[in-house]
């Protein structure tokens, strides 16, 4: 904006830094819901998986206020270019988080009925899966904070990973129901669970995603890495064979 007066062009430089502060305060709120919910699942705390449940709608409620300020910034200020890219980056931003901080509920609601069915299946390797998750969705939430176009490319890229980790779990949950058809309830709700996993992967990658562009005005390639191999199991194999 070379046209405009300095304060003008200050005073909208500090509305977007509002914005980006605004959205790792959001972030902080998804990134210990992410944590809370794993926590839960692993240690059986069903208390804390409660206050996951008890605070989502605090994300939710973080999530219409960044949309407000942003549309006000684009009502007022009329951003072009890498300005508008940052205002339309924070839109979306905000949605995939909001979806995490829904999956991260979800993970909650159902560790409490897997505590309730005592479920025998080994915990490890959705412990693993939690933990890269929230690996990726803190550098991708950081490289939002610092327009960090590598660390977003870098998040980007572990994403098959997590799909690698997922596609194992599936795998060994759908081996542990056909063997013992008393693990089906317990087996059910995990598999939901390493799924809801995968998708706030997929949305950490979004976000990723969407940084990338907001900084470079270049996108990443269409093809990304892409690991869910699930659904093609399912249809190789209808009766679980």
């Amino acid at each position: 904006m070379p046209d405009e007066p300095k304060h003008i062009v200050a005073s909208f430089e500090a509305e977007l830094k509002k914005l980006r502060d605004m959205i790792a305060v959001m972030g902080g709120l998804v990134e210990r819901a992410v944590a809370d919910a794993a926590t839960a699942l692993l240690e059986h705390d069903a208390a804390l998986a409660a206050n996951v449940i008890e605070h989502d709608p605090k994300i939710d409620a973080e999530e219409r206020a960044i949309e407000q300020f942003a549309v006000r910034l684009l009502a007022l200020r009329q951003p072009v270019a890498d300005d508008l890219r940052q205002v339309i980056q924070a839109l979306k931003v905000v949605t995939d988080l909001e979806r995490v901080g829904d999956y991260a509920a979800n993970i909650a609601k159902r560790s409490i009925v897997i505590n309730q069915a005592a479920s025998r299946f080994a915990l490890s390797g959705l412990g693993q899966m939690a933990a890269l998750v929230q690996q990726n969705l803190k550098s991708s939430i950081d490289a939002v904070g610092e327009a960090d176009p590598q660390k977003a490319i870098s998040v980007w890229r572990a994403d098959q990973a997590v799909d690698d980790l997922y596609n194992t779990i599936f795998r060994e949950l759908i081996t542990y129901m056909m063997e013992d058809a008393r693990s089906i309830t317990a087996c059910t709700h995990l598999l939901f669970i390493a799924k809801n996993l995968e998708r706030i992967g997929d949305h950490t990658t979004n976000i990723a995603e969407l940084t990338y562009y907001a900084v470079t005005g270049e996108s990443l390639p269409e093809f990304r890495p892409k690991g869910d191999q699930t659904s093609a199991y399912i249809h190789a194999n209808p009766a679980g064979q």
